[in-house]
């Protein structure tokens, strides 16, 4: 996946309508792939006001979404 194809079909198509029916407390958890560090993935999401997850690089322990994971699939 491109950073332009992320922006186009991921951000455009799906984030951004989400993030209108959730309204201001909207907080996107993405990671730390290249195409989601890009440039215009960073433009786009202070242009729509999304915030983004802080992630540290490299933090698995850290990476809540394992935990959710986990106990869905107990």
């Amino acid at each position: 996946m491109t950073s332009h194809i992320y922006r186009d079909v991921i951000l455009e198509q799906h984030v951004r309508l989400f993030r209108g029916a959730m309204g201001a407390e909207f907080l996107f958890m993405d990671d730390n792939a290249r195409p989601h560090r890009a440039n215009i993935v960073d433009e786009c999401l202070q242009s729509e006001d999304i915030t983004r997850m802080d992630w540290l690089a490299y933090s698995p322990d850290l990476n809540s979404i394992e935990y959710v994971w986990n106990m869905l699939d107990r």
